[in-house]
């Protein structure tokens, strides 16, 4: 991730510095819908590598986008949510996924959700 600057020209800028990339709305996504473990995640993404995850994660956790909860039993067990200060993720995730559907729609893109 880019270390994010003290001041953006713009906020799209930010958003992107937050959740660009290949990885890190898709796993916003499996948050959201409930993927909500570090294996769960991984099933639900087959193409991310462990490492990748992992790094996606702790990116999101430092930039209080995500955070995480350990469950202290056995086994331990790790589960992340969406920071409740930004409730805006929810709505952005799933906006950029009405748009794909619509944009799919329009030039005949099959986009199986």
């Amino acid at each position: 991730m880019a270390k994010l600057k003290r001041e953006y020209t713009c906020s799209l800028l930010l958003t992107m510095d937050l959740v660009g990339g290949k990885w890190k709305l898709l796993i916003l996504w499996h948050i959201m819908h409930g993927d909500n473990r570090f294996s769960l995640l991984q099933k639900g993404i087959p193409d991310i590598t462990e490492k990748m995850l992992t790094t996606q994660l702790r990116e999101m956790e430092l930039t209080g986008l995500i955070y995480r909860t350990v469950i202290c039993e056995k086994p331990l067990n790790v589960h992340y949510a969406i920071s409740e200060q930004y409730p805006q993720l929810n709505i952005l995730v799933d906006s950029l996924c009405d748009f794909s559907k619509l944009y799919g729609e329009k030039n005949n893109i099959i986009v199986n959700d």
